[in-house]
């Protein structure tokens, strides 16, 4: 005999989740975000994307406790657009902006993240997203490995990897 499934809320009741949603992770996201790209309007973006991605494809979610992997999924899916975006444009030189933070990110991450978060800036993309995922948003490997889209075991390489490497960068501006 099959079990009843949620059945899934349209409607009112759709926008009162989403919304509760967005209350509850949106900060998280956006910390997610600004880490993997370093700029906080970008992050927001990217963020904002998301939901409306969200509210788009709601009707289609098979399971309502889906919808926090999905946000995770696409702010990663956004961050990784923009680094794209950015490789492409080398070629194109523009100044470079200050390396100054704004008072809105030394509240985000606190002043003495500075030197961390230039080292994870430095880190590959998959480094960088896996330490990111672990540490900063505290998943487990099991929820990291599936908002990356890839096996347990490659985070646990990817996260080793990168803390070697952000260790190393650490070291070397003492």
């Amino acid at each position: 005999m099959q079990q009843p499934t949620e059945t899934l809320p349209t409607g009112l009741e759709a926008r009162q989740r989403v919304s509760a949603l967005y209350q509850t992770h949106a900060l998280a996201l956006k910390k997610l975000a600004f880490l993997m790209t370093g700029d906080q309007p970008t992050a927001e973006d990217i963020v904002q994307d998301a939901f409306l991605g969200l509210c788009r494809r709601w009707p289609s979610l098979h399971e309502t406790g889906n919808a926090l992997g999905y946000l995770r999924a696409s702010v990663l899916n956004g961050c990784r657009s923009v680094h794209r975006l950015r490789f492409r444009r080398q070629g194109i030189t523009l100044d470079a902006p200050a390396d100054s933070l704004s008072a809105e990110d030394i509240a985000v991450l606190g002043e003495a993240n500075r030197e961390v978060l230039a080292g994870i800036r430095r880190l590959p993309p998959r480094q960088r997203e896996a330490v990111v995922l672990r540490y900063y948003l505290d998943m487990t490997e099991d929820q990291a490995a599936q908002a990356m889209g890839v096996t347990r075991g490659t985070v646990k390489s990817a996260t080793s990897r990168g803390l070697a490497a952000l260790a190393r960068m650490l070291e070397e501006t003492k």
